[in-house]
């Protein structure tokens, strides 16, 4: 009996349709695979393919039956709707895959009232700022979503409520963990490289003093948060570089939420007041306004204005369900999901698609199995979830945690003796110097 050999391109062509982990695990079979894997076009495929079948990732807080036990997570995904121009339909229902529940132990995540709490996503890591063991000060942690394997950031003394920030080279390919000082405190602004050698955290200066208003966005390698100026009480966009760790400032007209607009920065305004309604004549509308950075140094933007209309954003008093924009597909379709989940209501995702003007929701099943209870519970919605051969996760997280948690001089003169709040306000400017 002869023996039948796979012809190569078709060997590639079924390799590039497995699962992450299955590739990881051939990897180590034979130097022809592991050489063909690390290929530049076969990564590139990797990518195109798992881009074809891209999630939602959920993040949904746990109900918390003891102040002992603290706050968990619950990480899961979903189908993402891959085709813009299919029939809408009234009864579409995904099912999320339920991943693994998240801190592990008795680690926990420390109360908002304390810390400022934010959860980034990039290149399919989640960043999880402010976690703590009792009796211990918080830290930030690095996790991958599906396979529970996490890091926990080395040692850095904060005050307050500080925030922190998650972004990824794609040049260099390298994730950077932005730490950002309380704006009236002492301290100064850090960085850390990640997966370096040696993994330190580094002063960086910010010339703007601004209070920090909402969570971060990557996009192309420069993070995007929303700050206010406190001098001019101007809201401003932060943008940082990450491979060149630079500042730059965008000013704008008002409140906004930033999103990743095809793989340029978005950005959504809307007043619930004034373009959120339910009449008879009107149907339930909600109303949005986009603008599109086209030239960051010419700042020039794109700008849209929709009106979505859908039953599932209110409920049957007429109040109206908590929803936020998460992001836009590939195929320009902007998403938009509800913030909180309640076993009493059903959990929607909305798919708007601009070009035809048509809006589908898609009811999400499967959080209420893990979700026992009737409070609500706060839901993280990421678009676009994707496996990456290009990010080597695991060997990363590998790394983090074999880094020795070495505190600085300025960590331990900190320790020794804790700065006053009543300082001068000569030396609180030095943070933002």
């Amino acid at each position: 009996m002869k023996s039948c050999s796979i012809p190569y391109d078709l060997m590639i062509e079924i390799f590039s349709r497995l699962p992450k982990k299955s590739v990881a695990r051939f990897h180590c079979l034979s130097k022809l695979w592991g050489s063909t894997f690390n290929r530049p076009d076969f990564t590139k495929l990797f990518l195109t393919r798992s881009s074809a079948r891209s999630r939602l990732l959920f993040v949904v807080k746990q109900q918390e039956s003891t102040v002992q036990e603290g706050k968990k997570w619950n990480f899961y995904s979903s189908p993402q709707r891959q085709n813009p121009y299919e029939k809408s339909s009234s009864s579409l229902v995904a099912v999320a895959d339920f991943h693994r529940e998240f801190p592990p132990g008795k680690m926990t995540i420390m109360s908002t009232s304390v810390r400022s709490f934010s959860c980034g996503y990039d290149s399919g890591l989640i960043y999880l700022h402010a976690m703590y063991f009792a009796n211990s000060d918080f830290f930030s942690v690095i996790c991958n979503p599906k396979t529970g394997q996490y890091a926990n950031l080395p040692y850095l003394r904060r005050y307050r409520k500080a925030d922190s920030f998650f972004g990824f080279d794609p040049i260099d390919k390298q994730f950077k963990v932005l730490f950002m000082a309380y704006s009236s405190g002492p301290g100064h602004h850090k960085i850390m490289t990640l997966g370096s050698e040696e993994m330190r955290w580094r002063t960086i200066k910010c010339s703007l003093r601004h209070a920090i208003v909402s969570q971060g966005v990557c996009i192309n390698g420069v993070l995007y948060y929303l700050g206010e100026d406190e001098m001019d009480e101007k809201f401003v966009i932060v943008c940082f570089d990450v491979r060149y760790e630079k500042f730059k400032f965008i000013y704008l007209e008002g409140f906004c939420r930033l999103i990743n607009y095809k793989g340029k920065l978005g950005v959504v305004y809307w007043e619930d007041k004034n373009v959120r309604w339910k009449d008879k004549a009107d149907g339930n509308a909600i109303g949005l306004r986009v603008w599109v950075l086209e030239d960051s140094e010419k700042q020039e933007w794109s700008k849209y204005a929709y009106t979505l209309w859908d039953d599932n954003f209110f409920l049957d008093d007429g109040s109206y369900v908590s929803v936020a924009v998460v992001g836009v597909t590939a195929k320009g379709e902007i998403v938009l999901s509800m913030t909180h989940y309640t076993c009493k209501q059903p959990f929607y995702v909305f798919y708007f698609n601009p070009e035809r003007n048509t809006l589908q929701s898609v009811e999400v099943k499967g959080f209420g199995a893990n979700n026992e209870g009737f409070e609500k519970r706060r839901v993280y919605t990421f678009v676009n979830h994707v496996e990456d051969l290009n990010i080597n996760d695991a060997k990363l997280l590998k790394q983090i945690s074999n880094c020795e948690p070495l505190k600085t001089y300025e960590e331990q003169d900190w320790e020794a003796q804790w700065p006053s709040e009543s300082e001068s306000e000569e030396d609180r400017d030095e943070n933002w110097s």
